[in-house]
């Protein structure tokens, strides 16, 4: 039972520190204004985790794992390769749409400078996500670089909602373009048609 509590106790570290890393970064809050969010003391925290940068890697691992790893499945599973793909753009950007603190966190994680974390970050959190995938993209096309392919499909569906604020003032803007459904056909659309291949491969 003290097991129990201990592991229940540790998550709930981890889900109360995300907005906190989400709202204002690695170097904007402190592990006592987390203790202070969670309702415990400083000393408490730290029998949970060595130190800040442990804190934020296995929050933000928490948050990846809670969010990205149903998303996963899809890409691991049976059927067609481009269904596949599909299924992924479409529920990743409904998640996106839906999990601001997720995406604000994620945006965080792009603008951190310290090479340590995001090193600890790409091995710890990513890799596997990424690899899988890559994996998926080398079924599509294997002639294309997986690595600048994965970049790109998951660029196409965060980089609308990273834009939101100014993109409203753009040319051509239309209230449909907030559609996480409308966004997440397009993405697709350019996926199908741009990446080559015959209509028999893409069917």
């Amino acid at each position: 039972m003290a097991k129990q509590a201990f592991r229940h106790t540790r998550e709930e570290i981890l889900g109360l520190s995300v907005p906190l890393f989400a709202t204002v970064g690695f170097d904007g809050v402190s592990m006592r204004d987390i203790a202070a969010a969670v309702g415990v003391t400083p000393a408490a925290l730290y029998h949970h985790f060595s130190d800040k940068a442990q804190l934020c890697l296995d929050a933000v691992g928490y948050a990846f794992e809670e969010k990205m790893g149903p998303l996963k499945s899809l890409l691991d599973g049976e059927g067609k390769p481009w269904d596949r793909l599909e299924a992924f753009v479409v529920d990743l950007t409904r998640m996106i749409a839906r999990e601001k603190d997720f995406r604000r966190l994620m945006q965080w994680v792009l603008l951190d400078n310290d090479e340590q974390r995001l090193q600890s970050l790409a091995d710890c959190v990513f890799r596997d996500l990424f690899s899988a995938l890559g994996n998926l993209a080398g079924e599509l096309v294997p002639d294309r670089d997986a690595h600048l392919l994965v970049v790109s499909m998951i660029g196409l569906v965060t980089y609308p909602f990273e834009t939101q604020s100014v993109r409203r003032f753009l040319p051509g803007y239309q209230l449909q373009h907030e559609d996480p459904e409308a966004i997440a056909q397009h993405v697709v659309g350019l996926l199908r048609n741009g990446l080559g291949g015959t209509n028999e491969e893409k069917s």
